[in-house]
């Protein structure tokens, strides 16, 4: 990808300002943060018409005053000891507002990830979302079928990619387990651990820092580097820095836990403490907060499937804010809309998820080879989804003969319906998990063979 511009240093700017009537006349015409409702870094800025008689120069000079005025700085320091600093601009606090409101509270939750027959389900298929797309950011090649085959079978990684996305799932498994702990080097290290057992090219970097000898940078498929991380010397004292943020402390005043939380994404990414693995345990460390702080709602929600949308648009999140004065403004706007089009595909999901139910209900009751019994259970099965079902169940919820209700499920094994598993010395059953296409499928059978 390709550097942005960086902004003209603010000295010069202030040199120029010693013509008083230049001065003030660029703090004077600017009276927003924004343009247009946009946050805007100076190589898009330089594009835009600068207001009548200022040039662009002014013009930005004008917006980084007004911008510095009302920046709140935090404890992360850059390289050269200088602090990172965010506004609070149009949209974070709409945006703040809706995330305690939804994703904290339960008004507006959807039924089904609140339902406790039915929020299993949806769990593991977020936590796979994130492994997988999470991983593919990072390079794995592995497609969605075949990683969510190798969860759900519990099949053992047949290449690195594969291994990656295990390890992702593994550590969103255990990033929930770990959410009332505090943050620690020690929690930071079993994380980068679990992300990339056997995926490293030397094993004993799994839960440490980078050496001194391991140099790491950031840069683009053309080999130009666009972000070198504080020296591995520093690490501990900065990730001990970053716990101390993570875990409430900030001597500026309160912080917003979604905004700490978006934070300590970055803050990880900055630092780049490891020689690989970093993005998927910043992205992992982000969970942990929101979790941490209540947004229970996140459980169900993949961000890295969103990201993975425009890459680019992650990267430049990060560029903007180091290539001006460490303003995480950038990173926080970018966030915010990856966290509102997450929850947005959540919403699109489940009401996809509610059709396909319905229509599957309606293929059901054109299979007039299924009797009045056996269509009240797939029914109940399409809305409960992993119910265990046994013949006992069966029988009592009918009111009919035990052979009666071995006969009507043996019969939907015999579909495709369901699965016959034993469980001691009894049979169990449940349905499989593409049960609206095979119900389908047997409604087309149905009608080929009238």
């Amino acid at each position: 990808m390709k550097m942005p511009r960086r902004p003209p240093p603010l000295r010069d700017l202030s040199e120029i300002a010693e013509d008083r009537e230049w001065f003030y006349h660029a703090l004077l015409k600017v009276t927003e943060a924004t343009v247009s409702g946009k946050y805007l870094h100076w190589d898009k800025l330089r594009h835009y018409e600068p207001p009548e008689s200022m040039t662009h120069e002014q013009w930005w000079f004008g917006v980084k005053m007004k911008r510095q005025s009302q920046s709140r700085t935090i404890s992360l320091l850059d390289k050269l000891g200088k602090p990172f600093s965010y506004n609070l601009v149009d949209p974070l606090p709409e945006f703040l507002h809706k995330a305690d409101s939804d994703a904290r509270g339960s008004l507006q939750t959807p039924e089904p990830i609140t339902n406790p027959e039915t929020k299993k389900r949806y769990l593991v298929q977020s936590l796979m979302e994130e492994a997988i797309t999470s991983s593919q950011l990072e390079g794995a090649q592995t497609s969605h079928k075949v990683a969510k085959e190798m969860i759900r079978q519990g099949r053992k990684p047949r290449d690195r990619s594969e291994q990656m996305i295990l390890n992702n799932y593994l550590a969103m498994q255990h990033t929930l387990d770990v959410k009332g702990q505090d943050l620690s080097i020690e929690l930071i290290f079993e994380i980068h651990r679990i992300v990339t057992e056997q995926t490293l090219n030397d094993p004993t970097a799994a839960g440490r820092f980078r050496r001194a000898e391991e140099v790491v940078v950031v840069d683009d498929p053309y080999g130009e580097v666009l972000h070198e991380p504080p020296v591995a010397t520093e690490l501990t004292k900065r990730m001990e820095a970053m716990c101390a943020f993570a875990n409430g402390d900030n001597p500026g005043g309160f912080i917003h836990p979604v905004i700490r939380s978006m934070i300590l994404h970055f803050w990880l990414a900055y630092d780049h403490p490891f020689i690989d693995g970093n993005g998927r345990t910043a992205r992992a460390l982000f969970y942990w907060s929101m979790l941490r702080h209540g947004y229970w709602l996140f459980e169900f929600i993949p961000i890295s499937r969103v990201i993975l949308r425009a890459p680019i648009k992650y990267a430049t999140a990060f560029l903007y804010t180091e290539t001006d004065d460490n303003d995480l403004t950038y990173f926080l706007l970018y966030h915010a809309q990856v966290i509102r089009d997450a929850i947005s595909d959540l919403h699109i999901y489940l009401e996809r998820r509610t059709r396909q139910i319905i229509e599957a209900v309606a293929e059901l009751k054109g299979l007039t080879s299924l009797n009045h019994r056996q269509r009240d259970l797939i029914n109940h099965a399409l809305r409960h989804h992993g119910f265990v079902y046994t013949v006992d169940s069966h029988q009592s919820s009918n009111n009919s003969s035990y052979e009666t209700a071995r006969h009507d499920l043996m019969d939907l094994v015999d579909r495709d319906l369901l699965l016959k598993y034993r469980s001691g010395r009894f049979w169990q059953f449940k349905a499989v998990d593409d049960l609206e296409a095979k119900l389908k499928s047997n409604q087309n059978q149905s009608k080929k063979s009238r």
